[in-house]
């Protein structure tokens, strides 16, 4: 499931998600990644209302993409966005990987090593080592220090049982509760997540000098 409903404020009001990376829009760059994945059985995006009709009659057919099952209206915010797809999805699958659309450059390895963790353990999350010293800050004084050993950066895919990740959206719903990510919500359930190492080059494109460093990439890489 690809949440690409975001607005892009940080991208200047544009919609990241539907910009040109290397000849193609970088939504259709990251469901390519699903698409060519042979552990995938479908593949649903959720798009903000007014681009619907866009995504699925125009945008989508034009790229062949066949594991694609359906367009989904998206919400106010990501975590609504999630919620109805989630609801649109049914009972379909078992599992559930939720990535984000302003992720193109997800290595194929790392979806592999997250999906094949998910077949032993309800919950897991792609995420990196933190590598510099974090401070925990309170009205511009440092409060502590946390071990850096411990701290990781979390980026998606994020992947669980299915009906885990319905309880924790569906509760969070109720009790009016917003996380920064899908995991926050598992995790408050007190449900383990386990953590699967990433890549540095699975950035989320937020900025345009971001989109910037995509580009240069592809084309070193060629």
């Amino acid at each position: 499931m690809i949440p690409a409903a975001g607005a892009g404020a940080r991208m200047g009001g544009v919609e990241k998600q539907f910009l040109d990376l290397g000849g193609r829009p970088v939504l259709v760059r990251t469901l390519e990644i699903f698409e060519f994945c042979p552990k995938i059985a479908t593949v649903w995006v959720i798009v903000a209302p007014n681009r619907v009709r866009w995504a699925r009659d125009e945008l989508l057919p034009r790229y062949g993409l066949t594991k694609l099952r359906g367009v989904v209206e998206g919400g106010p915010e990501r975590q609504v966005s999630v919620l109805r797809g989630l609801q649109a999805i049914g009972t379909a699958a078992d599992g559930v990987v939720i990535h984000d659309a302003a992720r193109p450059l997800l290595p194929p390895e790392v979806l592999e090593r997250a999906l094949e963790e998910a077949e032993r353990v309800p919950a897991v999350v792609v995420g990196v080592p933190v590598p510099d010293t974090v401070k925990v800050v309170r009205d511009g004084v440092i409060a502590h220090t946390p071990d850096r050993e411990t701290l990781w950066a979390a980026q998606t895919p994020q992947i669980f049982r299915r009906d885990l990740i319905l309880e924790a959206h569906q509760r969070a719903a109720e009790d009016g509760y917003q996380a920064s990510d899908d995991a926050g919500l598992v995790e408050r359930l007190g449900v383990a997540v386990r953590m699967v190492e990433g890549s540095p080059l699975n950035r989320k494109l937020t900025t345009p000098d971001e989109l910037l460093w995509a580009q240069s990439w592809l084309e070193r890489r060629g």
